[in-house]
């Protein structure tokens, strides 16, 4: 292959350099206006239609049918509906396409396999092999299972930065596209190969034994094998099925996937080492609010450059991992926005200063706070806001597809602000594909609900919503006002938690309403009524089950005898009849602004840790600001005292509690321990423990990506960690 000089700024050392390169001397990549290629940014599926539609050329195979999202002014329309009538790309079943949103890496192999009909030549042989292959491999979604083996076989495959997990759920890069893209061209016969460590190479087919034994010595000397009847290798994409593949969705080629006589599932072949221990410490939820609304904690200020955005991001993340925090709750929904790529709803404003309009250079604040909270052991939980549609209607326009303007109707002005009604089937039924589409389509591990249901009261207004509770009442509707609100909020958070359920079973669902349920729960307590005022019965979703954890916030000082902390924390875990865990939430500022003194928020968690034994299990704090500024010593003492060791988050019994298997090949070699994965299913992380007398000590949680770890002498256990935080045995060795 011609070398040629690196066209772009950027990939002098990125790992698909050379791939990059040689598609771009093909004048089929582009970059950007100065001179760099942004290997690492998603792909749109509106961005892929263009990659394949100037790559390949593929004779016809349907009609295209426009979609309702891409007008005739769409920038891409040619290429969507080259891809489409090609067979590569197919839209949603509203007739929708979605231009804007991420293409998974999974669905580019599901695209490239159907538009080149390699399904007609390649066998998903290698289904039964997927689990061996890549550890991940119970991700993969099961209409791409085919196509992702045959993909394999193939040679299309590529993984960095390791080639044991495919991530077939995460969007895919421009990096990524770039790979499989030149590694369809090598399969056709047009692109010379290229070696890289992150291929992945198929395994070599273990000739099926065919029974050549005893019968037939004659060999018919007919000297035409019946090999491939044309010697031409790899057939261009224009093979001869081009009748009747229309491969509409996902076309499963039908060739039931060879049962292999099942002699290698492999199934269990979990050789758990010799030497394991039992291992544990004190489990703790350890949060944070990271609130985007008034640009509260992120980003500093509305429109700031992509880079700036990214690095204020990664500095909050990064400060949460110095300071031993495990979860990280990041508003993506605070009016009616997004702050990720949504076909349901506009960009937020909070995030480019002006709504609807993307972030340039493209990226994706939510799949990148994913990705670099996973690095760090740290769980992110999205959290929207069901009801509230603008915070200020002095600020900035709504724009379509803002509910404001698709149905102007359900929306209602409330004192400055904007609010959607919760009574009204499209409102319910936004709010739940909103939060089901970031479920399905991002890796996050919990959803996360605030205080925020019917809006908080202005003195001496009713909320509008009159109209929509007679129509209730005409329909036979026998509940109070007050019953059927606390009803309307009952009813979304019930078909959440059961949605949520059905689509990932182990992404966590929480809510943190205001601290006080009533004044007098318990008796003493003043303050507003959630329940009578914001109807939101909390105390039902936690005796129902409805919800994993709530975490009551609790933001008043010890010493407020009226809203006492440990009277309304303990309140809440004694109705918690369901055994679910309660995080309380703390507001690091006083009412006045001001950062409280490090010491009233040790006393807090000091109360909130005396509790642990009704299943008060961490606490999750407001007002990060306070955190990244030191404000009062607040970050020296959770460094110092109060998260001075490691925790990994509480397990969740009704959750699955199956531990993963322990690490094996632990060693110690030249100052290092190392070890290997048990099995091949995946693992978010690992634990190192040191034993001191009798007890083993957390020591550190490292990314699933580390397999050694520095350690001076004495005796160590590494242990397995997997997304719900169950732990494996411990695998111990002595270092002298």
């Amino acid at each position: 292959m011609v070398s040629i000089s690196t066209p772009f700024s950027d990939i002098n050392n990125h790992w698909a350099r050379l791939f990059i390169e040689a598609l771009s001397a093909r004048r089929v990549l582009n970059g950007y206006p100065n001179g760099t290629f942004r290997p690492d940014n998603s792909v749109t599926r509106a961005e892929f239609a263009a990659i394949i539609a100037a790559v390949f050329t593929v004779p016809p195979k349907r009609q295209y049918v426009p979609f309702n999202d891409v007008p005739a002014n769409n920038w891409a329309l040619s290429a969507i509906q080259k891809s489409y009538e090609t067979g590569f790309i197919s839209g949603y079943p509203d007739r929708t396409f979605r231009p804007n949103n991420r293409i998974a890496r999974g669905d580019v192999f599901v695209a490239i396999v159907n538009g080149l009909d390699i399904a007609t030549k390649i066998k998903p042989d290698l289904v039964s092999a997927l689990p061996q292959l890549y550890k991940d491999a119970t991700a993969i979604a099961a209409y791409a299972k085919n196509q992702v083996a045959i993909a394999t076989s193939a040679g299309l495959v590529a993984s960095y930065p390791n080639i044991k997990l495919l991530s077939p759920n995460i969007a895919a890069t421009r990096a990524d596209v770039a790979v499989i893209v030149y590694q369809a061209l090598v399969y056709l016969g047009q692109a010379d190969k290229i070696n890289s460590a992150y291929l992945v190479i198929p395994p070599t087919p273990t000739p099926t034994p065919t029974p050549t034994p005893t019968p037939i010595p004659t060999p018919t000397p007919t000297p035409t094998p019946i090999p491939t009847p044309t010697p031409t290798p790899i057939p261009i994409p224009i093979p001869t099925p081009t009748p009747t593949p229309i491969p509409i969705p996902i076309p499963t080629p039908t060739p039931t996937p060879i049962p292999t006589p099942t002699p290698t599932p492999i199934p269990t072949p979990t050789p758990v080492p010799s030497n394991t221990v039992k291992v544990n410490h004190q489990r703790e939820f350890r949060g944070a609010w990271v609130a985007t609304v008034w640009n509260s904690d992120w980003p500093s200020k509305a429109g700031l450059p992509v880079a700036q955005q990214k690095s204020e991001l990664l500095a909050i993340i990064t400060k949460l991992q110095q300071l031993n925090f495990n979860a990280l709750i990041f508003q993506v929904r605070p009016e009616g926005d997004a702050l990720y790529a949504s076909s349901l709803e506009p960009w937020s404003a909070w995030l480019t200063g002006t709504q609807g309009k993307a972030p340039e250079p493209f990226y994706d604040p939510l799949e990148y706070a994913i990705a670099e909270c996973h690095k760090r052991n740290i769980e992110v939980h999205a959290w929207f806001n069901p009801y509230r549609a603008k915070t200020s209607i002095q600020q900035g326009l709504n724009v379509s597809p803002h509910i404001a303007v698709t149905n102007p109707q359900v929306v209602y002005q409330w004192g400055n602000q904007l609010w959607m009604d919760p009574g009204l089937k499209i409102v319910q039924d936004r709010a739940y594909n909103v939060i089901l589409d970031v479920v399905r389509r991002y890796e996050i591990d919990g959803v996360h609900l605030d205080d925020y249901f019917y809006p908080y009261p202005i003195s001496g207004q009713n909320f509008p919503d009159s109209k929509t509770y007679a129509t209730y009442k005409e329909a036979g509707g026998g509940l109070s006002l007050g019953d059927w609100r606390r009803e309307n909020v009952n009813l979304m958070v019930l078909r959440l938690a059961e949605g949520i359920k059905a689509a990932k079973p182990y992404v966590k669902f929480g809510i943190s309403p205001f601290g006080i349920y009533r004044p007098g729960q318990p008796s003493g307590i003043t303050g507003l009524d959630a329940y009578d005022v914001l109807y939101a019965d909390s105390k039902k979703w936690l005796e129902q089950g409805w919800i994993d954890y709530i975490a009551p916030q609790l933001y008043w000082r010890t010493d407020q005898t009226q809203q006492s902390y440990s009277a309304l924390l303990k309140w809440w875990t004694q109705v918690n009849t369901k055994q679910k865990h309660v995080y309380a939430g703390n507001n690091l500022t006083e009412p006045s602004n001001k950062s409280r003194e490090s010491e009233e928020i040790e006393k807090q968690v000091i109360i909130s840790r005396s509790q642990a034994g009704l299943l008060s299990l961490g606490n999750i704090f407001f007002n990060l600001g306070v955190l990244m500024d030191n404000s009062q010593g607040i970050a020296d003492k959770f460094q110092s005292l109060l998260y001075n060791k490691p925790a990994l988050p509480p397990i969740l019994p009704w959750h699955d509690t199956t531990p993963p298997v322990p690490p094996i090949a632990l060693q110690y070699i030249n100052g290092k321990l190392n070890w290997q994965p048990g099995d091949n299913q995946p693992v978010r992380s690992w634990a190192l423990y040191r034993q001191t007398g009798d007890s083993w000590v957390l020591q550190r949680v490292l990314s699933a990506g580390t397999n050694f770890a520095t350690v001076g002498p004495g005796t160590y256990a590494v242990s397995a960690v997997n997304r719900l935080a169950n732990e494996s045995l411990g695998t111990a060795i002595t270092v002298s």
